[in-house]
């Protein structure tokens, strides 16, 4: 299918994880590829320069929106997908994304549904799926806002419309880069709710642990994934009480 205006694929990188070989491949029919890299000592550049990526670096973190931002500023096609590191287009959504650019509209922006993988087993309960993102956009219409952690695409509700196909999402294939990955997570949530001036407290710590699991088990069905749903909801409550654990010493700090 025929396409009127150039996409590239945009990622912000730091040590990208087994998956990255595979994520490139999956759009190594975009126009163009951007990386932004802040400080990978594996082979993620090696592999980005292989697969024809345009690399840029960054020598700070600003947080997870603003060096998408900064990510942007050096796209030069019409179209933006963004994707990260442990994401792989399906042929499906490659279809859908393709249809979309052989007629653009550039003030709709299209989201797409992730499928991810919980070590093992592609979760489809549990409120993981289908995680709708706004992922592509024309690039003079929308950019990412200002969030460092849990960022999105400012685009406005009524303009996104949705692409057919899943995203798979590949959070998992390693236990430390995995729970490494989600206390930075945690300590980022702590840190802009702390420099907001919010509060809590031991009771509101397992209170907020407690209704995690409560609501990831058994309200969103997690208990039917089998042991993964199960260890899934754990590992969750472990999540949100890493976050409110570490809120409550910020704002006890002397």
């Amino acid at each position: 299918m025929s396409r009127s205006v150039r996409l590239a694929c945009a990622m912000i990188t730091k040590n990208a994880g087994p998956r990255f070989a595979q994520v490139l491949e999956s759009v190594n029919w975009v126009d163009e590829i951007v990386i932004l890299d802040s400080g990978s000592t594996d082979t993620t550049l090696e592999l980005a320069e292989q697969a024809g990526a345009r690399v840029f670096h960054s020598s700070d973190w600003p947080g997870f929106g603003p060096q998408r931002q900064r990510a942007q500023e050096h796209v030069t096609a019409d179209w933006i997908l963004w994707l990260d590191t442990d994401e792989v287009v399906t042929p499906q959504l490659r279809t859908s994304i393709e249809a979309v650019l052989a007629d653009p509209d550039p003030q709709l922006a299209y989201r797409v549904n992730r499928l991810s993988d919980f070590f093992g087993r592609f979760i489809r309960r549990s409120g993981w799926y289908p995680d709708a993102v706004v992922r592509l956009h024309a690039r003079e219409s929308y950019r990412y806002n200002d969030a460092m952690v849990h960022e999105a695409v400012a685009a406005p509700k009524e303009k996104v419309r949705a692409l057919k196909g899943d995203l798979l999402h590949y959070t998992s294939d390693d236990f430390q880069g995995y729970m490494g990955k989600s206390l930075n997570y945690a300590t980022a949530w702590a840190q802009a709710r702390h420099a907001k001036g919010k509060r809590t407290s031991v009771a509101g710590i397992v209170g907020s642990s407690l209704w995690c699991f409560i609501r990831k088990y058994l309200l969103q069905l997690g208990c039917l994934e089998g042991r993964h749903g199960l260890l899934l909801a754990l590992q969750s409550s472990h999540y949100v009480f890493n976050k409110y654990f570490a809120l409550w010493v910020m704002q006890n700090r002397r």
